[in-house]
């Protein structure tokens, strides 16, 4: 059985999802995406998302893999940079638009109906096609106005972000760092009632 490294928090958006392949254990910042085997695993896992995903989607990956690594690379640096800004309740840039666009705008898009619905599909070389559907869901988030809900996590911690639907929602997630933190609370209550 092949180990398969565990993703944190996969939530339908790629773009979300890509930064997120980043996190702190132990004080240490670890990042998801060192080889090319590591990206592989991530695409693997978030292929749901890509309707037109197949046996030559895979092939075209692996015979592009440095240059697919390098984009998705890249890609997240940049999302990272302006989704913890946009977290930080700073506007979004112009020019993060803008970089989201020229990279939608190496593969830009054909229709295909799947599944009864209206699907985008990115043509160009496989790893500007990735970009670009990264890219798209980036900026569908900001016109969907769905990253004003954009949030770090409350554990100081950890680098993952989330989009708090509720409002309320203070954790990336109960299991990752909510239920951390309320036990520290708790052994911490405990402590001092000795």
């Amino acid at each position: 059985m092949q180990e398969t490294k565990q993703f944190p928090l996969i939530s339908g958006n790629l773009s979300l999802d890509l930064v997120n392949t980043e996190l702190v254990r132990r004080g240490q910042r670890y990042d998801l995406l060192i080889t090319d085997e590591d990206v592989l695993e991530w695409l693997h896992v978030i292929k749901v998302n890509l309707p037109f995903w197949n046996e030559k989607t895979l092939i075209g990956i692996q015979e592009r893999m440095d240059q697919v690594t390098s984009s998705i690379l890249e890609a997240r640096e940049v999302l990272r940079k302006q989704f913890e800004a946009i977290a930080d309740q700073h506007e979004i840039s112009n020019d993060f638009i803008t970089y989201l666009e020229k990279q939608i705008k190496k593969a830009p898009f054909t229709y295909k109906v799947i599944e009864q619905r209206l699907v985008p599909i990115p043509v160009g070389e496989i790893e500007d096609v990735l970009a670009s559907l990264i890219a798209f869901d980036a900026l569908t988030l900001i016109v969907e106005n769905k990253l004003i809900s954009l949030k770090r996590c409350s554990n100081p911690d950890c680098v993952l972000l989330f989009i708090d639907k509720s409002g309320k929602r203070k954790w990336c997630s109960m299991k990752i760092c909510g239920n951390r933190k309320k036990v520290a609370k708790f052994q911490d209550r405990k402590c001092e009632e000795v």
